[in-house]
């Protein structure tokens, strides 16, 4: 059986782990501007997303985040509708 509940949370889960990853790289493991392409493709991908999609979305994010135990990627989780334009950044 599956850890996970559903396709949506498993592939949500995948996308924060590579996310993460591509954003802790230092430059001598992985192409800064490579590094630049995939982030923006993953901003491009939320901006996609229905309003219902996102909100899904966002709510698996608050989950994954609420249910994390290393602070350092709870905090990128908690930051992660913002800094990946699922949200409005508040001014």
């Amino acid at each position: 059986m599956s850890v996970y509940p559903s396709l949506t949370r498993a592939l949500a889960e995948a996308l924060v782990d590579i996310l993460w990853f591509v954003e802790g790289c230092e430059d001598d493991q992985m192409n800064p501007d490579e590094a630049v392409k995939v982030l923006e493709g993953a901003t491009h991908l939320g901006t996609q997303l229905s309003s219902d999609q996102r909100a899904e979305f966002i709510g698996l994010i608050r989950f994954m985040a609420a249910e994390e135990s290393d602070p350092s990627r709870r905090e990128f989780l908690e930051s992660f509708p913002e800094g990946f334009g699922l949200v409005e950044e508040e001014s």
